[in-house]
């Protein structure tokens, strides 16, 4: 029993993983912009190889320096952790960099300290990164025992512009005390600290680090770095109390959002605004020019599309053509919900559940064949810039904010325009005239053709928003 505790403690899962399938690639697009992976490998002060990624934009902007967030996982992670932060982050043209800690991932090292050896770790990049000319500011953002490596970290580097600590705990002693409650072990509370103490004597030998040592509200009152603390308000493992006692210490501006989920469940899509707009404030990133600008990062599922794509576009309309396809059949003036963790694809499907994806494109509804015969070449992946992506057994982000992007930037032309609003027109004009030879009948509406219209309207704008813009698609692995 106490072998398994001390293993807990020191040595949780490893996270194996091929960072060709589980990273993002070397090369890849995001909101329109094209960025790279650099991998790299770094030596702490014991001598272990730390194994690295950095994102950044490629290529990178001349005469400017860019601000970096460093990503820190948790006990069990892994620098795939970060691609999440690398969704949010670098539409903002803040680059991203991420590290396996030493005994964690592929790096070097056999034993995890919850923060202790950790920090001297992210000292390493930390002063990578100072040496590297194209990096202005540095951000942190952790994930519980990353939050707690961050915290500690920051304690001893003013500098750091701020951060961002998910899930942090307070006290480790404390929290092996709770741990004992939460798992049920029947055992008299002398019993059980005799134990701690015998835990703290093998982890010391073994892991070289005390583990009274790793006491977060020791060092919060003389950290003054802008906080942004996170936690989930149904966490067993590490209980919320322990960031609101963090933060009752923080010397520090600081703020603490809860939601909801556990330790483990993703974060919600508000958090991830939170963060972004955080670190947006915080770290300052220069206004570098961009081909288009987009509100918002959405995921397209397996959805094969053209190269000119506006994809924020292309999903307002998918939500315009649920709400039209949905209208006949409900009574409530409120518009349905669209689900940000959906993908097009779904949406389509939703949208239009009894043909497939390719004949919803394919019809053609106004008459231009040869108009829809290249638009149907595109979209089945013959043209030049077509591409596909594979499936992934990891979670999709969803919808991201990435700021510096505004609904004035979202423009189709004045042909998707006209398109758009002609229908409508019409039937504003046969309502008119309706009134005027009925005018004392009671005006009837005809959900039903004018759902036909809007439809007929929508799917005409989203075939012209598939041919329009640049692509954007997330890899993802199998």
């Amino acid at each position: 029993m106490i072998e398994q505790f001390i293993n807990f403690v020191i040595r949780p899962p490893r996270a194996e993983y091929n960072p060709d399938q589980y990273l993002w690639e070397k090369e890849f697009t995001l909101a329109g912009r094209t960025y790279q992976r650099q991998d790299l490998e770094l030596k702490n002060t014991r001598g272990y190889t730390l194994k690295c990624s950095h994102y950044l934009p490629s290529p990178f902007p001349e005469d400017t320096s860019l601000p970096c967030v460093i990503y820190c996982h948790g006990n069990s992670g892994c620098r795939a952790d970060a691609n999440e932060a690398a969704v949010i982050l670098l539409p903002s043209n803040i680059t991203v960099f991420t590290l396996d800690f030493s005994g964690s991932g592929l790096s070097d090292g056999d034993y995890v300290s919850l923060g202790w050896h950790e920090k001297d770790d992210l000292k390493m990049v930390v002063s990578y990164l100072r040496s590297n000319k194209q990096i202005s500011c540095i951000g942190l953002w952790g994930r519980s025992m990353g939050a707690v490596t961050s915290l500690l970290y920051g304690a001893e580097d003013p500098s750091i512009a701020g951060m961002v600590l998910d899930s942090a705990f307070s006290n480790l002693y404390d929290l092996m005390m709770e741990l004992v409650d939460v798992y049920k072990i029947r055992l008299p509370k002398f019993t059980v600290k005799m134990a701690v103490q015998y835990m703290r004597r093998v982890i010391e030998k073994k892991a070289k680090f005390d583990i009274m040592n790793l006491n977060c509200l020791q060092v919060a009152p003389k950290t003054f770095i802008p906080v942004l603390f996170g936690h989930a308000s149904d966490d067993k493992f590490i209980q919320p109390h322990h960031s609101d006692l963090i933060s009752e210490a923080y010397a520090g501006d600081k703020n603490v959002i809860k939601f909801d989920g556990d330790h483990n469940s993703s974060r919600p899509q508000f958090f991830y605004d939170s963060v972004s707009i955080f670190f947006y404030n915080v770290l300052h990133p220069p206004n570098v020019p961009r081909a288009h600008k987009l509100e918002k990062y959405y995921d397209l599922g397996d959805l094969k599309l053209g190269s000119g794509v506006d994809e924020s576009l292309l999903y307002e309309i998918l939500s315009s053509l649920r709400s039209a396809s949905t209208e006949a059949a409900s009574s409530s003036s409120v518009l349905p919900t669209i689900s940000s963790t959906k993908s097009v694809s779904e949406l389509l499907s939703e949208v239009a559940p009894v043909t497939d994806v390719e004949s919803f494109f394919g019809e053609d509804t106004d008459g231009n064949d040869g108009h829809t015969d290249v638009q149907d070449k595109k979209l089945n992946g013959e043209g030049e810039d077509c591409c596909s992506y594979t499936s992934s057994n990891r979670e999709s982000w969803g919808r991201c904010s990435s700021l510096g992007g505004s609904d004035e930037d979202l423009r189709a032309d004045d042909t998707l325009t006209q398109v758009f609003a002609t229908p409508m027109r019409s039937t504003k004009e046969k309502e008119k005239e309706d009134d005027k030879k009925h005018k004392k009948k009671k005006k009837k509406k005809k959900p039903k053709s004018e759902r036909f219209e809007k439809l007929e309207a929508l799917s005409r704008r989203l075939r012209l928003c598939l041919l329009k813009g640049s692509t954007h698609r997330r890899h993802k692995s199998t």
